[in-house]
Formats: C-alpha cells, structure tokens, sequence
C-alpha cells in the first residue's frame, strides 16, 4: 500500500493516478472538507485518514498498514508534517517521496518577500491600513494578535466552512471582514474583491499557480497595490519530484 499526504489538490490528483493504476492508496487529509472532496473523486482500493499524525503515531501506522511507499503531497507551508514524514519514513525502512509544486516568478516591483507570519504582519503595516489577507485560516491568529497591526482593518479569505467562519469570528473578525469563498480565483474576481474591500496591501505565500498566487500579484498589479509573499520553507527532501511523472514512476521500483 502508498501512503499520501493529500493535503492539497496535488495530493488528491496524485491519489487519483495512483488509485487508476492499481495501487493501494491510504491518504491523509487535514480537514474533513479535505476528506469529502478525496472521497467524492476517487475511485479505487482507498483508504482515508483525518485524525493528526505526528512522528510516533505515522510510525506506528506504516508499519500496521504494511506501507511500500511514501508520497509527501502536503502543503508546501507544512513544514513540520514533512519532517514527521521522513523521520518515519527513515525508521520504519520505508522510501519517500516529496512532491513538490512550482514556484510563481515573483517579477512585480511591488512584491516584498519576507520570512514569517510576523514579519508579514509588519511589513503589511507599513504599506497601508485596509489589508487583505490571502494566506487561509491556521495561521490568522498570528495576523489578528499582531501588534503591527492593531490600527489595520484585516480582510481574511477563508474557506466556507463552518469550524473556519467560527474561528473567525474567534478572532474577533467581523462579518464584514470575512470572505468566505472556494477558489480557484481568477485575476478579475480578485481584483474586484481587492477593490470591494479597499485593499492597500494584500498578504499570500508563494504557493505556485495550483494555489492562485500568479493571479494574486496580476490582479494586485492591476490595481498597483503591494504584495507581501511568505516566502516558502526550504527543507532538505530524501527525494524530490515537481512533476506527476517522476512520482509515479519513483513508486513503481517499490
């Protein structure tokens, strides 16, 4: 069996693949929205995991389910749920695999690159008071309870889901401040949206083209707003992929 962290669309087309060519496939998904879209998609000998693993409990579920293989699809942010990943994968003998997707050229003059939630926070305060977040709801605390931004009217971009509207509203968020939407968003509906809510600086990660950050930074320079990118994590990977091919044809030797 191949075990994939399918936290994201990668991870859900890869088990696709792997499912149509006759493997076993066991995925882990974050959420239960996460679940519901894997299920609804995928057709074959699936099994799905929502409960968190950490190292001990990833450990103890390869070796039960007789994993072969396995293919790190996580977010390209989650940078703890692939050092759990290999450090497992290592004890137990079992080969992995990181997928990992393209970056978007940051070619925008108007584009700062920073290194954290916090020093997003901060850079985001010096470029204007309406702020636009753009960066999902696990980190959005380290954006409300930011000093920086105490004078900001913060506008979050969030899925429509119940447990995330609630954490919003948590937060201390207004109706007014929450967009609760599904993407994929194209340049236009962003940039109607940056609009609609005064944006003066909008805040993303550089999650590549499948998470919407090229038209992001059109739809920002359309409008000449600046851009703060979370710059993603740099990890040393055992194996690395940035394409469905080399994936597929990694799992095949095992």
């Amino acid at each position: 069996m191949i075990f994939v962290a399918a936290g994201t669309q990668d991870g859900r087309e890869l088990v696709k693949l792997l499912l149509a060519q006759g493997h076993e496939v066991m995925a882990s998904v974050v959420s239960h929205y996460g679940e519901q879209l894997l299920a609804a998609s995928a057709k074959g000998k699936l099994i799905i995991n929502e409960k968190p693993l950490d190292e001990s409990a990833l450990e103890t579920c390869l070796r039960e389910q007789n994993i072969h293989c396995f293919v790190d699809a996580s977010h390209p942010y989650a940078v703890h749920v692939s050092e759990n990943a290999m450090a497992a994968c290592r004890a137990c003998g079992v080969p992995y695999i990181r997928y990992e997707r393209s970056l978007t050229e940051l070619t925008y003059e108007k584009i700062h690159v920073v290194h954290s939630y916090e020093e997003a926070a901060f850079e985001a305060a010096a470029c204007g008071r309406h702020v636009f977040l753009t960066t999902g709801s696990r980190n959005l605390q380290k954006f409300t309870e930011a000093e920086a931004l105490k004078g900001c009217i913060l506008t979050a971009r969030v899925l429509p889901t119940a447990e995330v509207i609630a954490l919003c509203e948590k937060l201390g968020l207004t109706p007014g401040q929450i967009v609760a939407m599904q993407g994929p968003f194209s340049r236009e509906l962003n940039e109607e949206l940056f609009r609609k809510y005064r944006a003066e600086v909008i805040v993303t990660k550089n999650s590549g083209t499948i998470g919407g950050t090229d038209t992001k930074i059109a739809a920002a320079a359309s409008l000449k707003r600046p851009v703060i990118v979370i710059d993603r994590p740099v990890l040393r990977y055992d194996h690395l992929a940035h394409h469905y091919e080399e994936v597929l044809s990694f799992v095949k030797d095992f």
